[in-house]
């Protein structure tokens, strides 16, 4: 099945899908996945939560004051004084002194945040169970995220999961500009991978990761854990969300077909 096919649906066939974890739609999922061989998963939400209850607020709060402490605070906008996201921060000083120390610094302490955050988050239901059924079936996995490749590291390692993965890991770098929406994190990790974007899927929890997929050309299966957090994702296009990792996972052979 081509992405053209995978995304063009009509408004009708989209509004009657609008629902978690649709069977015939997780079916055809599931036939993609070991059709293509590679999986993409986003890193904060399909395999962790990695600030559960708004506990990014204080990381955001911390690099807001390293913004004002360098005589910097003017550069902020709006949302970004008020954001309980860090990356915000970081990408807003980025846009108006790309490269410069201030940015490399937000960014050492965006990571210290992230390595920290790791050590201790939740992980997604049912993400591992996936994640080794994935793995018997044959099918290649990897990271393609906004946070740190350190911070990855430190959960997939906590976890179990590592072996997994790899060193399939592919985050942030010094360029902010390159984070989602920009299909960066996941044209590398095709390229790693030897892989077709026609043969990947990314799972992913937000409209910038869906529209990171679309720019790769590379299909997509939304995670949310609940109707409201899959609303964006369904405003922003995206056809099939799952709410359950486990129903995914059932619906994927336990071997290479």
């Amino acid at each position: 099945m081509t992405i053209e096919r995978w995304e063009a649906v009509t408004q009708d066939e989209q509004a009657g899908h609008r629902r978690l974890d649709d069977p015939d739609m997780m079916r055809e999922a599931a036939r993609k996945v070991v059709s293509g061989r590679c999986v993409l998963f986003d890193f904060d939400g399909p395999l962790c939560r990695l600030f559960p209850d708004d506990s990014s607020k204080s990381l955001a709060r911390e690099l807001r004051g390293v913004v004002a402490l360098r005589g910097a605070g003017g550069l902020l906008t709006q949302e970004a004084r008020t954001s309980i996201d860090p990356q915000v921060v970081l990408r807003t000083v980025d846009r108006v002194r790309p490269g410069s120390d201030l940015v490399a610094e937000l960014e050492k302490l965006l990571v210290r945040g992230e390595v920290a955050a790791a050590a201790i988050a939740p992980p997604t239901p049912d993400a591992a169970l996936l994640v080794g059924r994935l793995a018997k079936a044959g099918v290649r996995v990897a990271v393609a995220t906004n946070n740190s490749p350190e911070a990855v590291e430190v959960y997939l390692a906590r976890v179990d999961l590592h072996k997994y993965f790899k060193g399939h890991i592919h985050g942030r770098t010094d360029d902010p500009r390159r984070l989602k929406p920009d299909p960066d994190s996941l044209q590398r990790a095709l390229r790693e991978l030897k892989a077709e974007p026609h043969d990947a899927l990314m799972i992913g929890d937000t409209p910038t990761d869906l529209d990171a997929a679309r720019e790769a050309k590379v299909a997509f299966v939304g995670y949310a854990r609940d109707e409201t957090e899959a609303g964006p994702l369904w405003d922003a296009g995206a056809r099939l969300v799952v709410s359950r990792m486990a129903l995914l996972s059932a619906m994927i052979p336990s071997s290479p077909s």
